[in-house]
């Protein structure tokens, strides 16, 4: 199973450690790979070094000194959660080409689409019992860094190895009448999905979760499921379809 995780989840140490903790539990029972991004921290360096952070349409516009922000920051924090998680190994998409992508949009700059995922390298990590804990950095044809989009990286990974995801976010999953916990969706098909969209009892910040699942589910993977990472227990209940909403071809 693929386990995007980060955004608000890492905010807090104490839940970025309950969390990892999990992740290992769940690797007792099936294969786990994380993909994280790190939007908190990316900003916080940022920020320390006086450089603009601006988004458009959810990317962020990513300047070559922006860049080498934020692989620095995801760096360091791909080995505290490899640390975290333990029997972990730390990599990014300059790795044996582990993440390759290409221009997304040349006016966001330094921004990547994924093109391609070196699974053989996760394939030898899993085999020797070892967790892979992927950042979201790829490398483009240049040979350059990219930064690239958590999610559709995560989606790509499960895709490239034919696995199921997990999106950790900071809601229980998807509402057909937001906030009514008891409206929650435990199953949705991507037609239920396009149909939700379309009717509007999805919507908002929900768009652009459900559309990471729908590419996890367009690369390959065989299901995704959007569910909280805000709270201990979250992704043992949502690996044994108890909480989130599972989206299915």
């Amino acid at each position: 199973m693929i386990v995007k995780y980060g955004g608000n989840a890492m905010k807090s140490l104490d839940l970025r450690r309950a969390v990892a903790a999990e992740i290992a539990a769940l690797r007792a029972e099936q294969t786990v790979v994380v993909v994280h991004g790190g939007g908190p921290v990316i900003e916080r360096e940022l920020a320390a070094r006086g450089i603009p952070s601006e988004f458009r349409a959810g990317l962020r516009v990513t300047t070559p000194d922006a860049m080498d922000v934020v692989e620095m920051a995801l760096c360091q924090l791909n080995k505290q959660l490899s640390q975290d998680v333990g029997h972990a190994v730390g990599l990014m998409g300059r790795d044996s080409d582990l993440l390759r992508a290409e221009i997304f949009d040349p006016t966001l700059g330094r921004v990547g689409r994924v093109t391609g995922v070196n699974a053989d390298v996760l394939r030898a990590l899993i085999g020797a019992g070892l967790t892979p804990v992927v950042g979201c950095v790829a490398v483009g044809p240049d040979g350059d860094a990219l930064n690239v989009n958590a999610d559709t990286a995560a989606g790509a990974v499960a895709g490239a190895l034919n696995e199921g995801i997990v999106f950790l976010t900071d809601v229980d999953g998807v509402y057909r009448t937001y906030p009514d916990p008891a409206s929650r969706a435990a199953h949705l098909t991507r037609a239920e999905v396009e149909g939700g969209i379309q009717d509007g009892w999805i919507a908002g910040g929900m768009i652009p979760k459900v559309r990471a699942a729908l590419d996890a589910l367009d690369r390959g993977a065989p299901f995704a499921v959007i569910a909280s990472g805000m709270h201990a227990g979250a992704l043992s209940a949502a690996a044994r379809g108890e909480a989130g909403t599972r989206i299915t071809p």
